[in-house]
């Protein structure tokens, strides 16, 4: 199963302090999950680790990517994109967020690790279902 894995869970999974680290470790451990990054979410997350750890375990994380799907958003994720920041600019849904959408979009899945139920929980997909959030 694949899952699109959102920020949070992989800050918290850097930082062992973070009262979320053990529970975001188990749900991307799942055996059987295929987890796929949004690109977005690496910057993001980089930026994170590096301002609050500093940079020897900013360079860490990002070594521990390598094995990955890692994924460039696609110009029709873009537009995706854009319409979500549009339809959702009430919460606000940021366009990190919004790419984590896109992509679960394309890639046919409704599965979502992230932190940030609150958003995820309330937008729905084009087929309009709502996306499944873990860690719960």
């Amino acid at each position: 199963m694949i899952a699109i894995v959102d920020t949070g869970p992989l800050y918290a999974a850097v930082d062992a302090d973070d009262m979320d680290h053990a529970r975001c470790i188990a749900a991307m451990s799942r055996p059987g999950l295929r987890l796929v990054i949004p690109a977005m979410v690496v910057a993001e997350a980089t930026y994170l680790i590096g301002a609050r750890m500093g940079p020897k375990t900013e360079a860490a994380f990002l070594r521990s990517l390598r094995g990955l799907r890692i994924e460039v958003p696609r110009p029709e994720d873009l537009d995706r994109m854009g319409e979500l920041v549009v339809q959702y600019a009430d919460f606000p849904l940021g366009g990190t967020d919004a790419a984590v959408v896109a992509l679960a979009e394309r890639l046919g899945t409704d599965l979502v690790l992230s932190l940030d139920r609150r958003h995820m929980l309330a937008v729905r997909m084009k087929s309009g279902g709502s996306l499944r959030v873990q860690p719960e």
